[in-house]
């Protein structure tokens, strides 16, 4: 996996946006605003760092060891995940739909809505 089927995967959702708030090389995808999946373009092999349900991200950093901790963020909540090919490309994008799927449950109603007319 590499970041244009991550990125392509990404931009197919629903209320995306794409931009570089801290850096040129930390690519941040929002949904209506909020982070859920940022990637370290400099990194080799590739880092992204995904939200995760917190009892998920002790489990998933005890069953691989291409899952940390992520770096500068909450780490009960988020996850930095090694793109070297140890981790099923499934299981990644099964990950990035988690991430999504948790910022749009934690969005406001009126954002929710909104999302929902995309």
């Amino acid at each position: 996996m590499n970041i244009e089927t991550i990125r392509e995967y990404c931009l197919r959702k629903k209320g995306i946006s794409e931009e570089f708030p801290f850096n040129e090389t930390t690519l941040v995808f929002k949904v209506m605003n909020k982070m859920f999946l940022l990637a370290s373009l400099d990194s080799v092999p590739l880092r992204i760092n995904l939200k995760c349900d917190p009892e998920m991200t002790i489990e998933l950093r005890e069953k691989y060891d291409s899952v940390e901790p992520a770096y500068h963020m909450n780490k009960t909540h988020w996850n930095s995940i090694i793109i070297d090919r140890t981790i099923p490309d499934k299981e990644i994008l099964k990950w990035i739909d988690d991430s999504y799927n948790l910022v749009v449950s934690g969005l406001k109603k009126s954002e929710k809505d909104k999302l929902k007319k995309i």
